[in-house]
């Protein structure tokens, strides 16, 4: 028989530990299926830079800025993340010249993309949409380098990615965007987590209680959620 474990993905689109994360995530899921355990995973908001004007800043500033690193420091950090990256078979492309953006209407978007916010949808369906729309804003971001506060950008990734869902075109995506669709839903969201304890992303919450936290290693998922699945 079958253990579906409920898992909450807590994480932003410019985050790149957080595409290391689901890599490594996915990749013990696929594992696991080999010993009866499975997984529904939703994507939660969390803004790392709430307060992030529209025109974004430059990665080397901002790393600079907010965690004190050197442009050399930041070249090794970012070097380092793009081989944990290609290990779960995500390219990025990220350089000195990237920018770091607003996230805030891309998590609007993901919301619509969720379960339950398209009646005409099955929850199934939703879960592998918004799956596949933060992929697409992933690869957005980190490997074509696109402005994530640009609406034809957004509605782009959300045409890549749920172009064959129902209810979905990327004019509806535009008018999400254009009519501020989901802002209260999303800041509800983000707010409830940050209660809950998350400081920092990703954070990985199974069955509503158990927290693994960071971009960890495909082994370090299989062993934590094994064990999830044999306590619960």
């Amino acid at each position: 028989m079958t253990r579906t474990l409920k898992i909450d993905f807590v994480s932003d689109v410019v985050c790149p530990w957080c595409v290391v994360g689901l890599g490594g995530l996915e990749g013990a899921l696929e594992t696991l299926k080999g010993e009866g355990i499975d997984a529904e995973i939703t994507f939660q908001p969390f803004e790392l830079n709430p307060q992030m004007p529209p025109e974004g800043e430059n990665i080397v500033e901002h790393v600079g800025r907010k965690y004190g690193s050197t442009p050399e420091q930041s070249a090794g950090a970012r070097q380092m993340i793009h081989d944990r990256a290609a290990e779960v078979g995500f390219t990025m492309n990220t350089g000195p010249d990237s920018r770091i953006w607003n996230t805030f209407d891309a998590h609007r978007l993901l919301y619509w993309a969720a379960p339950g916010s398209r009646p005409e949808v099955t929850t199934a369906q939703a879960m592998a949409d918004q799956r596949a729309l933060k992929m697409a804003l992933f690869d957005a971001h980190f490997t074509e380098g696109r402005n994530l506060t640009d609406p034809e950008v957004l509605a782009d990734a959300a045409a890549k990615a749920l172009g064959s869902s129902p209810g979905v075109t990327r004019a509806e995506a535009l008018a999400v965007l254009a009519e501020g669709r989901y802002a209260d839903e999303v800041r509800a969201e983000a707010a409830l987590w940050v209660a809950r304890g998350i400081s920092g992303v990703p954070a990985v919450v199974v069955e509503g209680k158990y927290l693994i936290s960071g971009g960890q290693p495909v082994a370090v998922f299989e062993e934590a959620l094994r064990k999830i699945a044999g306590e619960t």
